[in-house]
């Protein structure tokens, strides 16, 4: 069913010619449908654009955040697969083996020749078994030095199983060397429950990476002091032995500074987006990109070199604090911000209604909790900022709809005046039926952009058919479309094709051309008046609508909307069943500077290219629809129907079309069946290459009803005596739902 057959479309155009109707009778109506309408479009406007820019907003902020957490995740990865190489080294299981107590057994299958000497280098001294701690802990620097200076790790730490620090870059951070043996006090991690927890995951055979914590040994911090409590992270993994048992966890000490924050630094975007990571307690993990101002609102220690990291509780105020707001709660008793809350549940998520930050100021964010990793990454930038060319517009609006609405009092005084021109001006126009030489007589239709009469040449006498361009439809852009219509289809001599015979602009700045009239019916109209049509007459109108197009490919020319309602079939100096193809007001030319920007077309009869890169169609799209159009012939059906023009198109791009004879349901000659589905082909490749190509395979069909001129002639003096409805156009088409013509150039 078609759109204007339906009962809801004949509704809406009803009611839109009524209304159509009152503004022509009266004029005063106009400023008040003009406030009307622009309140109307701007709350809807405002409307719609403010939700695209929360969805485009969303969007940005997921994927700075996505692609923030892949970076960090591809670091992270790197880190624990360094780590956990390193453990697996033979000589470094062996050498922590003798360092906790548990030396390992090498498999003599295994490394026959690698064996591990405990002897540090250059010296005779004793077995492994008898070297002392300190000296085991020097030999596993030793040992590690090239791994930690590859991959610029600021230190190691091992721990055994009894969480104790046994060893670690600096001996005397270890614990203090006593001068009866030489032997070192460990540092219990029970007393640090975040690294204990930590290191606990570690022996447990997970290879991991910490989140930033507080150094129990004294490390250098970013200004080089060196102090405990400084922000480090560890590249751990596990250390087996023989029987795949855990024996130790390694820890390899990363600075957060080096790459980890500066990797979230980069998702700094705006005058206040930041990126950041945080634990489930809420405690910022990274450097903020505020931390000067974090110092004049009091969230940081007004101290020389003061860093956010592992200083600074991502919690909610209360208030705005830039605003002047001061909390009545101390920082560790303000509830989790949103963002954190959410992400310590577990979730990744977005939010851009906005909710407060750290600071009370209202941010719009993105967050994801990396659960393998303890930790959460948020993008945040202050809603002020995201949503500023929404406040922006909307001010603007405002501005205008009062400046309007000052206006239409004025408008209102113009009306009357308004009035008579219009009356002058319909005067005008019914005294304009006279175009120059051509006397116009009556209307035969309208098309997307002008309208068609029957004319009549004063001088010649001839009936002609005149194409005018719709007064209110001139604007720079028709004009040249109206004029290249003329120009190109005036190129074209082929008798299939509609002649044109003249082209003007009256003085009244009305554009028209004149063209051949034609008598006769479209081919829509001759399937759904008597429906399919028999092989021979297929075969005849075919072949005439390719020796159309083949002259106009030749030229260059595309046509791209060849359907059954721009072909014309009619007597022509005496001969019956004469094809004129109409209408190329899309044609489109290979040197044409003007690219085509969209679809163009009629959707029942588009090829798949024309709808998937419009820009690249050619002549072989021209034979997509003509197989279309013969397929509509033989079976009285299009080639694919569908409820909506999307999945219309879909089929065009992907279904295979059924064959003729089986959508008709009786026998067809094999030649027609496949010269058909040939030019329906998806891949313009396997398609007829050339309309002539067409024409030659078309000839080939064997004739099986006898179609000729003497059955065309008796088809035609049974069919003018009034017997049904015929149309006299001359080239302009009326659009039927997806036998519409579009044109989205």
């Amino acid at each position: 069913m078609t759109y204007a057959s339906s009962r809801a479309g004949r509704t809406m155009v009803q009611s839109l010619s009524g209304v159509a109707s009152l503004l022509k009778r009266e004029v005063w109506v106009w400023p008040i449908v003009a406030v009307v309408l622009l309140a109307s479009v701007g709350w809807f406007l405002r409307s719609a654009i403010e939700r695209t820019m929360k969805e485009s907003l969303t969007s940005e902020l997921e994927t700075l955040r996505d692609v923030e957490v892949a970076s960090l995740r591809t670091w992270l990865d790197d880190q624990r697969g360094y780590a956990e190489s390193v453990a697996n080294q033979l000589t470094t299981r062996q050498l922590i083996g003798e360092i906790v107590g548990d030396p390992l057994a090498a498999s003599p299958a295994a490394v026959p020749t690698e064996k591990f000497d405990p002897k540090p280098a250059g010296s005779g001294g004793e077995a492994a078994a008898n070297t002392d701690p300190a000296t085991l802990s020097a030999e596993l620097t030793r040992l590690l030095a090239p791994e930690l200076a590859q991959h610029a790790y600021d230190g190691y730490v091992l721990v055994d199983r009894q969480m104790r620090v046994r060893a670690a870059c600096d001996l005397d951070t270890v614990g203090s060397a006593s001068s009866a043996n030489k032997s070192l006090a460990p540092i219990e991690l029970e007393e640090h429950p975040e690294h204990a927890e930590f290191a606990a995951r570690v022996l447990a055979g997970a290879s991991t990476v910490s989140r930033p914590l507080p150094s129990v040994l004294p490390v250098r911090d970013h200004q080089g002091r060196r102090r405990t409590g400084t922000p480090v992270m560890y590249a751990a993994a596990p250390v087996r032995d023989e029987n795949l048992r855990v024996i130790a966890a390694l820890a390899f000490r990363v600075a957060p500074d080096r790459e980890f924050t500066k990797i979230l630094q980069r998702g700094q975007t705006g005058e206040s987006g930041e990126t950041y990571a945080f634990d489930a307690q809420g405690m910022m993990l990274s450097s903020s990109r505020f931390e000067e101002d974090l110092v004049l609102l009091g969230i940081l220690p007004d101290e020389d070199g003061v860093r956010s990291i592992l200083r600074v509780l991502v919690r909610d105020p209360g208030g705005d604090l830039t605003a002047g707001f001061r909390p009545l709660l101390r920082r560790r008793e303000m509830p989790l911000t949103r963002m954190v809350a959410s992400a310590a549940a577990g979730e990744s998520a977005s939010d851009v209604e906005g909710y407060p930050d750290y600071r009370g100021v209202q941010v719009v964010g993105a967050w994801h909790w990396l659960e393998d990793y303890c930790f959460g990454v948020a993008t945040e930038i202050d809603a002020a900022e995201a949503y500023r060319p929404l406040t922006i517009l909307k001010r603007t609006f405002w501005g205008l709809f009062a400046l309007l609405a000052l206006s239409s009092v004025a408008i209102f005084l113009f009306t009357l005046q308004v009035s008579r021109l219009r009356r002058e001006a319909q005067r005008a126009a019914i005294e304009a039926q006279e175009l120059g030489q051509y006397r116009l007589e009556q209307k035969l239709g309208a098309g997307a952009m002008g309208v068609v009469y029957k004319a009549r040449h004063a001088m010649l006498r001839r009936p002609t058919a005149v194409k005018m361009l719709e007064p209110e439809k001139v604007t720079d852009e028709a004009v040249q479309a109206f004029e290249r219509e003329v120009q190109i289809t005036s190129q074209l001599c082929h008798p299939n094709t509609v002649a044109i015979f003249d082209y003007g602009r009256t003085p009244e700045g009305l554009f028209y051309y004149a063209m051949e009239y034609l008598d006769g019916i479209d081919l829509q109209q001759l399937v759904e008046q008597y429906g399919p049509q028999p092989v021979g007459r297929v075969v005849s109108l075919l072949t005439q609508v390719c020796g159309s197009l083949y002259e106009a490919h030749t030229l260059g020319l595309v046509h791209r909307d060849i359907k059954p309602a721009n072909l014309m079939v009619g007597r022509r100096a005496a001969e019956p069943d004469v094809i004129k193809v109409l209408d190329f007001g899309l044609v489109k030319s290979s040197d044409d500077d003007n690219k085509q920007k969209g679809m163009a077309g009629t959707p029942l009869y588009m090829s798949p290219e024309s709808i998937q890169s419009p820009d690249t169609v050619d002549a072989r799209s021209d034979l997509y629809a003509v197989g279309a159009v013969g397929y509509f012939l033989l079976t009285g059906k299009p080639v694919f129907e569908a409820a909506s023009l999307s999945e219309l198109c879909r089929k065009h791009m992907q279904e295979a079309p059924v064959p003729p004879s089986k959508r008709l349901g009786s026998a067809l000659p094999e030649e027609l069946d496949d010269i058909i589905l040939a030019c329906l082909d998806k891949s313009r490749a396997k398609r007829p290459q050339t309309a002539r190509d067409v024409v030659i395979r078309l000839q080939r069909v064997p004739s099986v009803d006898d179609w000729g001129v003497e059955a065309a002639e008796l088809w035609w003096n049974q069919h003018e005596r009034g017997d049904s409805p015929r149309r006299k156009l001359g080239g302009t088409t009326v659009s039927r739902d997806h036998a519409a013509t579009i044109d989205h150039g």
